[in-house]
């Protein structure tokens, strides 16, 4: 009986100890150390914030092999490491004495939207002297974002009638001094909304991505659809602009904007050159034709018909508007000068014309500026709507031929001799000032005295094809980007050939006119240029 009652003690009291144990290291682990962070409550998105982690050692014991993990908030920027940043005891000066403070920083920029939360959490484990179990306490930090630095706006008609063409502009920028990347725009269409184009051309028509915006700088997508939908009913359009990181999208800004179906009373229509979906050339005379029909209940009395264009690609000097007032850029018909305008039946049609000339110089000074359109918007009455006239690009091909040895190693006399044999080298060049050019090629086909040598060069994409059959050269270019010859580099192929004259002309037809075509891609119309004949000279 004594011998159970000493076991018995003895569990007891080793059941005590542990528990005694235990309850000392939850003590260390809830009050001997503490840990907090302190950092500002608000900071604006992408701006640093500083985290300034603090923890002391309230207790009497030595807190040893310390080990600190710190937590970025999520959509955190760091400048070195990941979300999580571990500190080993050797680290954080080794053990905690009693009394002893320490304090670590660490810098991140936070990302995301308006009023988002962002949590930032520390924790620090140890092992308290004479103690084999670790502790470990934590604490969290939350920052509510504000401003960012993107502002992001939507601009469109706040009525049109259904089955209308529709304009809409996403203008973007920066309000910081230092560049942002990796950003992109997705546009948001509703039901009834058919996408005919935009400027610049997005990635399954909704994203668009913005390489570099620099500090201050701002951007603009312009897009241009039909709407449908019934009377009165309220569509939708959404735009939101983030920022990319290790793959993830984070939201920066959106903004949505409401365009409501009207139930129209005039149908606009517009004709350019008697073309209602006409593409432009730089230079060329533009006849603008607005027609106007009454497609409401009453008759319309008293109205005026204002109509201005987009000033960047036409020559408003050149304005011929007869019966109309031109002022500040735009051309006004009162119901004084057109008796449409002054009386509209039901169902009644009118028309106003005028002449403009496209600018003769058009040029690309970026990608972003590539697929210009001319843009008219008309109002009469209560309707108001936005015609866009596409500009076709110019394209050019310019021919020329070396003796030296730039593509290949050339060789005998130039000028030409008799009965001497002459290796020279021919290069084409082609250029594209608007707009992109698909499926561009080149042809020529080589006079009897003139041998192709089958040494060709072409650019990546390129190739080059002689037909001995019909003694005709081939530049399958592929694409011309648009500001080749001017803020590119042109499109360029070479090939080799020889003569050997055996008369002793003043002048020999080295090559004929050379062809370039392609396909606009812009405005979908086949494009040519061609070179002047190419001469070589012989010696007497």
């Amino acid at each position: 009986m004594k011998k159970r009652t000493i076991i018995f003690l003895i569990i007891l009291i080793a059941a005590g100890v542990f528990a005694y144990l235990s309850w000392q290291n939850m003590s260390f682990s809830k009050e001997v150390l503490r840990i907090e962070i302190l950092a500002p409550e608000k900071t604006n998105v992408g701006e640093e914030i500083e985290y300034i982690v603090k923890f002391k050692n309230n207790g009497n014991i030595r807190l040893e092999n310390p080990e600190l993990i710190f937590e970025y908030p999520e959509s955190s920027v760091i400048s070195n490491g990941g979300q999580i940043k571990t500190m080993s005891s050797s680290e954080l000066g080794g053990d905690i004495y009693p009394g002893e403070e320490r304090v670590f920083k660490f810098s991140a920029v936070l990302l995301g939207k308006e009023r988002d939360v962002r949590i930032a959490k520390a924790s620090i484990s140890f092992q308290p002297k004479d103690l084999k179990t670790r502790s470990e306490v934590s604490t969290t930090f939350t920052t509510i974002l504000g401003e960012t630095p993107i502002n992001i706006s939507i601009e469109a008609p706040s009525k049109v009638g259904t089955g209308k063409a529709l304009s809409l502009r996403v203008d973007y920028s920066s309000n910081v001094d230092y560049p942002l990347t990796d950003l992109t725009c997705y546009v948001t269409y509703p039901s009834g909304f058919d996408f005919l184009y935009s400027q610049p051309r997005g990635i399954d028509n909704t994203q668009f991505d913005i390489a570099l915006l620099g500090g201050a700088s701002s951007g603009r997508i312009d897009i241009s659809g039909i709407l449908n939908g019934e009377a009165s009913e309220q569509k939708v359009f959404k735009a939101k602009i983030g920022i990319w990181q290790n793959g993830n999208f984070i939201l920066l800004k959106e903004v949505i904007k409401g365009v409501e179906i009207s139930s129209p009373s005039i149908y606009l229509t517009q004709r350019v050159n008697n073309n209602s979906d006409y593409a432009a050339s730089p230079g060329e005379k533009l006849h603008y034709e607005i027609i106007f029909q009454n497609i409401g209940d009453q008759e319309l009395k008293d109205l005026a018909l204002i109509t201005r264009v987009d000033n960047r690609y036409v020559d408003m000097e050149s304005i011929e508007a007869e019966g109309a007032t031109i002022e500040d850029g735009s051309i006004i018909w009162e119901a004084k000068d057109i008796s449409e305008l002054s009386s509209l039946e039901i169902g009644q049609i009118g028309k106003v014309e005028f002449w403009v000339n496209a600018l003769e110089e058009i040029k690309v000074d970026g990608l972003e500026n590539k697929n210009p359109t001319i843009k008219n918007t008309v109002t009469i009455g209560e309707t108001r709507q936005d015609f866009l006239t596409r500009i076709e690009s110019d394209i050019g091909i310019a021919q020329k031929f070396y003796t030296d040895n730039k593509y290949f190693e050339n060789s005998g006399p130039y000028p030409l001799q008799t009965g001497e044999k002459t290796y020279l080298t021919i290069e084409w060049s082609a250029t594209s000032t608007l707009n992109d050019v698909d499926n561009a090629k080149i042809v020529t086909a080589l006079p009897e005295s003139i041998t192709f040598e089958n040494k060709t060069y072409a650019q990546e994409g390129s190739e080059i094809i002689y037909n001995e059959e019909t003694s005709e050269v081939i530049c399958n270019i592929g694409s011309i980007p648009a500001g080749s010859g001017t803020v590119k580099e042109p499109k360029v192929c070479a090939f080799q050939v020889s003569i050997q004259p055996e008369l002793a002309d003043e002048v020999i037809i080295l090559l004929g006119a050379a062809q370039l075509s392609g396909t606009d891609q812009w405005t979908g119309k086949t494009l040519t240029a061609k070179t002047d004949i190419l001469y070589a000279q012989m010696s007497f």
